[in-house]
């Protein structure tokens, strides 16, 4: 089995700082299935149309230049600034204002009115492949190349020359004109010029419509969109850009507060099968092309310590788990560490569980009850 990519100009800067100027906004597949009935959907981002059946949300769609003229297109969807937070329907994560150095860049109004980067380019060009391993062992992949890779200065993580506020501003299309890109405004994009994550795009109506993926937070469904990550294995599990400068982002094994990063644990080995309802991890995700369903720490209002910025805490099963038959789905991070003091759950190797040092931008769009 081998994974493979197959109405108006968004607004311009006309209104001092970013919330002004913005106008006032799976691994391998969508989502895991939703249940039968219909969930109840907190949404914690403004949205043009959240489907859940279908596993897409649509957002507005900005536009921006870099000082040699090519085109940005890009989302926001998370800022260190309560009153932008509000203003632009993102998520508040104070957490970001510890970014800095390489992971995150500069950005401000131009003077065409537009958003100006001043560095960061991406190449959307490379195909995205992915193909599981060999027999009954689908992890590790045989092969995992990323669709999209930026240079050494992109991030989708920048900070206002104006305001000093840091945004979280993923790009989905680079060095292409809208007129171009409106051909997708029914779907089916081409993939070498748009983010794997990209269902539509469509810069004449302001907007794009992106694959979710589904997971856990605090014991409860949650919807988010991996859209960077510093490894480049990662970056093509997850369908996402590789940005090789969130690796300047400072992460330790504990959730700490002056940490830009919150946790995701990564289950490894867990149940297999599409109709076990214990199904969850790399190695279902890998056999069935549905979500890994990875476990997250705070989300808006789950705690106060969200982050975007997660740091991946790979978990493997071990094997008196297996044997006892005690490889459950996992929802809550306070249940895996308690699974992980009575020794049924460990890092890769036996290590303790703990952060490998791998980044994901992942920005959370609701929460399921």
């Amino acid at each position: 089995m081998e994974f493979e990519k197959s109405a108006g100009v968004a607004s311009g800067w006309k209104i001092s700082g970013i919330a002004g100027g913005l106008a006032l906004a799976g691994l391998l597949a969508v989502t895991a299935p939703l249940p039968a009935q219909e969930p109840s959907v907190t949404q914690l981002v403004t949205t043009r149309g959240l489907d859940m059946a279908a596993g897409t949300v649509t957002l507005p769609l900005h536009h921006g230049r870099m000082p040699s003229g090519e085109a940005v297109w890009f989302v926001v969807l998370d800022t260190d600034d309560g009153a932008s937070a509000v203003a632009l329907g993102v998520n508040w994560s104070p957490k970001l204002s510890k970014l800095e150095g390489a992971a995150v860049r500069e950005a401000g109004p131009g003077p065409d009115g537009e958003l100006l980067f001043k560095v960061g380019k991406i190449d959307f060009t490379p195909e995205r492949r992915v193909v599981p391993g060999a027999g009954d062992v689908p992890f590790p992949p045989q092969a995992a190349e990323p669709g999209s890779r930026g240079d050494d200065n992109y991030t989708p993580f920048f900070r206002d020359t104006a305001t000093r506020h840091i945004f979280n501003a993923p790009v989905l299309a680079f060095g292409v004109e809208g007129d171009a890109l409106d051909q997708f405004c029914d779907g089916n994009p081409d993939y070498s010029q748009v983010h794997d994550k990209v269902v539509r795009i469509c810069p004449r109506d302001g907007e794009v419509t992106l694959a979710l993926t589904q997971g856990f937070s605090h014991g409860s469904p949650i919807v988010y969109i991996s859209t960077e990550s510093d490894s480049a294995g990662v970056a093509a599990l997850e369908g996402a850009t590789h940005a090789p400068a969130l690796s300047d982002i400072d992460s330790a094994i504990g959730d700490l507060p002056g940490e830009a990063v919150e946790p995701i644990f990564v289950v490894v080995n867990g149940a297999t099968g599409t109709d076990n309802t214990d199904r969850q991890g790399l190695a279902s995700a890998l056999s069935d092309g549905l979500a890994p369903l990875n476990v997250v720490g705070d989300i808006p209002p789950f705690g106060d310590g969200y982050s975007p910025l997660w740091d991946s805490h790979p978990i493997v099963w071990s094997d008196q788990a297996i044997a006892g038959g005690d490889r459950v789905l996992l929802r809550d991070g306070d249940v895996i560490a308690d699974l992980a003091r009575r020794g049924l759950l460990t890092g890769p190797g036996g290590r303790p569980v703990g952060a490998e040092g791998v980044i994901v931008n992942c920005p959370v769009i609701g929460h399921l009850r």
